[in-house]
């Protein structure tokens, strides 16, 4: 839940924001946004940590990048983040309304998306911080398709009412996390759409799928809804053009109902492709992804034990179609050498040995 905050804090947070946007207005969007890079430049030198953070997980994502190639991305990915930020979201309602949206988006590879919403079929929207996630939700409500968002709200009351006004002023709905579900199933069973972010890291107990190689930890509650309502999985980007504030909004892949109808387990297979989506969304424009964020944070049980991967695992990992049977064991090899560098003293084997 949020954290309670001193009136002092809250105002005093909730004036600099305002300013600072009222500030930027006065200044044309492009040049708003070479102003915002050069602060994410700043940040990116002055913020040894995180900077280790983001070289360190594109790293590991695209091994086979050479040093410099991941340097030059992680300090665009921080850009890209400051201008998000500090220009996108401060100007989106202004700027893309129901008769100028075509001025700042475009429609790519939609995947039937369109005739989904026309027909006013329940559908599950997800995406990834790739590209502008709160483009996606907002440009289609703009267009006469309102979408219920998922999102958390700001520890900040102020700011998240000012936030959420801008969010929901050409129709868009945002619901909390907390006690969403029931909404979500009302939604669904009305007709309605509803959309998540699906990167987010779901903590030691969520469900661990691959993502760019490794384990990740993914919430179960898109797949459960997806199999209670049955309906389709729409997995989905806005990707910056240029540089400059045009998006481009793409599908990558729709999972429906008889795609996980045969699936041994239906609800591992559904997260581990809507991730395999997300995954193909970032290696797009590996610019435009969040790296900063901490997307692998929670482990496994059998790596936080030191234990090789269950037999289990390995065998949910063997019947996802599109991996291959080296991807697979390099993945059980990846995971293996977590769980040993968490314990040294405990020898991680194959994995034939645990169940």
């Amino acid at each position: 839940m949020a954290r309670n905050q001193s009136p002092l804090t809250v105002w005093s947070q909730y004036l600099a924001l305002r300013t600072v946007s009222g500030f930027m207005h006065c200044f044309d969007v492009e040049q708003n946004l070479q102003t915002a890079a050069h602060i994410g430049s700043l940040f990116y030198r002055l913020s040894p940590s995180r900077r280790k953070r983001v070289l360190d997980n594109i790293a590991a994502s695209f091994p086979e990048w050479p040093a410099d190639r991941v340097a030059e991305v992680a300090r665009r990915s921080i850009q890209h983040m400051f201008q998000l930020f500090m220009v996108d979201a401060m100007i989106l309602a202004r700027r893309v309304t129901e008769t100028s949206w075509p001025n700042y988006t475009r429609f790519g590879e939609l995947k039937g998306t369109l005739e989904r919403l026309i027909r006013r079929q329940p559908t599950i929207f997800i995406t990834g911080h790739c590209g502008n996630w709160e483009l996606l939700g907002y440009t289609l409500s703009v267009v006469g398709y309102p979408v219920h968002a998922l999102a958390r709200p700001l520890d900040n009351p102020l700011l998240n009412r000012w936030l959420l006004g801008m969010r929901e002023a050409r129709g868009m709905r945002i619901i909390t996390k907390w006690g969403a579900t029931p909404i979500l199933q009302d939604i669904l069973m009305s007709g309605g759409q509803v959309a998540f972010i699906a990167d987010q890291n779901a903590g030691d107990q969520g469900l661990f799928v691959p993502f760019f190689g490794r384990l990740a930890s993914s919430y179960k509650s898109i797949g459960l809804l997806a199999m209670r309502h049955q309906v389709p999985i729409i997995a989905g980007f806005a990707r910056r053009l240029d540089g400059r504030f045009q998006y481009e909004l793409s599908a990558m892949d729709v999972i429906n109902p008889r795609d996980w109808a045969d699936q041994p387990d239906p609800l591992y297979y559904i997260t581990a492709r809507y991730n395999r989506a997300i995954e193909q969304m970032i290696r797009a424009a590996p610019e435009q992804y969040l790296w900063v964020h901490r997307r692998w944070k929670s482990r496994p049980r059998h790596e936080r034990l030191g234990r090789p991967m269950p037999r289990r695992l390995i065998a949910k990992l063997r019947t996802l179609p599109w991996l291959t049977s080296q991807e697979v064991d390099r993945i059980v090899e990846r995971s293996n050498q977590e769980a040993k560098a968490s314990h040294p003293a405990v020898p991680a084997g194959s994995g034939r040995s645990s169940r």
